[in-house]
């Protein structure tokens, strides 16, 4: 099926694949925050974290549904509300995917650094970062064909640990998994669950990520992209954690296992092998989760360009008839994120986590001035007000609990959203200033004729 020009248009498996590698890749690294957080109630947060996705599923097919154009946030925002407020959910989204990008390609590398002792990780982030920047260029149809090969290949090793790692539990007896349960959590149980639930949400990564390239999908697809997702989520993160707490002492996950969690715990269930399995397929299933940030924030870039919210030389394309100017802009953005924080993932768990929630929160407020402003215009499906009000109150929990956990990290936070809010002002508000420039210009020469 053609779509725009000589564009193919994306079918369920590639547009499941692009955004399914951000959110199922999350597994990697989630478990070893929600355990450090929550210890034994990491499960039930993780849980609580796939009920807060369901209701956003019905959110984002109302929305989309009623408006399938590219931008997420910012195209709910957009048609209900100003386009300076609508720019501002872009802006988050921009910084959410930054800080993907940036958290994806270093935990793939710091799983590489298993198996390439001496490996300099920062080096090769920046070198990974670069590669994609190339693919992206080339086009999306062959950046689908590889995400397509590294989504199957993730959920084949995942369904391979999750089995031999049961098996090993029921082999060596469930003693540590019951140890681990019996263990207090820190802080106690209010405090586990409240923080546990901030730092899970980090779990739900990309689900964002199809409404921002919906044009490229074929017809009647995002909304099987959300179910997709929520059932592999649903799956992975809460198994993954269990699995851990079965194999792992939950002491030892966030002082020694925080970034390689999932390739020890293969080590455990079965050897080497599934540990160096499991390292092989971080590596890649993180690697597509940086192509879903590039793919992703290259339809939103290009619709704020077109809106005039962007200088219009992004727009420029070359032989591929892709923005590479865009490309290359966000490559040097994730670049100069990743050397300021020098890879530290609580660092960039933060960052990406209070971006990508306000994203979420934005979208769900753009579902509720859908529903007032335009009440009228047809959808295929429409979500409750209990079910948008419900998920908009798990998301402020959320929030509230990351910029508790985080408060140093919210400058760098601020350090990337203000300029980029600086920017969008000025060029929305352009023509008045410089009207106020002639102004003050003709002031100027009136003076100094008198």
């Amino acid at each position: 099926m053609k779509g725009k020009g000589h564009t193919t248009k994306l079918g369920q498996l590639s547009s499941t694949a692009i955004c399914g590698n951000d959110i199922t890749s999350s597994c990697l690294y989630v478990s070893a925050l929600a355990i450090g957080y929550a210890g034994r109630w990491a499960p039930i947060c993780l849980l609580l974290v796939t009920g807060t996705l369901y209701l956003f599923r019905s959110i984002y097919a109302e929305v989309v549904g009623a408006m399938p154009l590219n931008g997420g946030a910012y195209n709910a925002l957009l048609n209900t509300t100003s386009k300076y407020r609508a720019s501002i959910a872009a802006c988050l989204t921009i910084l959410s995917y930054m800080a993907t990008a940036v958290i994806s390609s270093n935990e793939a590398m710091h799983y590489l650094a298993e198996m390439v002792p001496g490996l300099p990780v920062i080096g090769a982030t920046i070198g990974l970062l670069g590669l994609f920047m190339v693919l992206t260029i080339i086009g999306i149809t062959e950046s689908a064909v590889v995400a397509v090969g590294i989504f199957v290949f993730h959920l084949s090793s995942m369904f391979l640990l999750l089995v031999f790692g049961i098996f090993s539990i029921f082999q060596r007896g469930p003693e540590l998994l019951w140890e681990n349960l019996r263990t207090p959590a820190p802080g106690g149980v209010a405090t586990a669950l409240f923080f546990g639930f901030a730092a899970a949400m980090l779990g739900i990564s990309g689900f964002e990520s199809s409404a921002n390239f919906v044009e490229e999908q074929e017809e009647g697809v995002f909304p099987k992209t959300l179910r997709n997702m929520w059932w592999a989520v649903t799956i992975l993160n809460p198994g993954m954690a269990i699995l851990a707490l079965g194999l792992v002492a939950s002491s030892d996950v966030a002082d020694q296992y925080q970034t390689t969690l999932l390739s020890h715990m293969g080590n455990v269930a079965a050897g080497d092998w599934l540990s160096w399995l499991v390292s092989v397929d971080a590596v890649l299933v993180l690697s597509g989760a940086t192509l879903t940030s590039y793919v992703g924030v290259t339809g939103l870039v290009k619709r704020m360009t077109l809106d005039r919210c962007l200088p219009g030389r992004l727009l420029k394309e070359g032989r591929r008839k892709t923005p590479h100017r865009i490309i290359t802009a966000f490559f040097l953005l994730s670049v100069s994120v990743l050397l300021i924080t020098e890879g530290d993932l609580r660092s960039l768990a933060a960052v990406y986590t209070l971006s990508f929630l306000a994203v979420m929160a934005l979208f769900a407020v753009g579902n509720l001035l859908l529903k007032i402003k335009r009440e009228n215009l047809p959808r295929p499906s429409r979500a409750s007000w209990f079910t948008v009000l419900a998920a908009l109150a798990a998301v402020g929990v959320a929030i509230l609990g990351n910029a508790r956990l985080n408060k140093e990290y919210l400058v760098v936070f601020g350090e990337y959203l203000v300029p980029a809010l600086l920017l969008v002002t000025l060029m929305l508000t352009r023509v008045q200033i410089l009207e106020l420039f002639v102004f003050f210009v003709d002031e100027v020469r009136g003076k100094v004729r008198h």
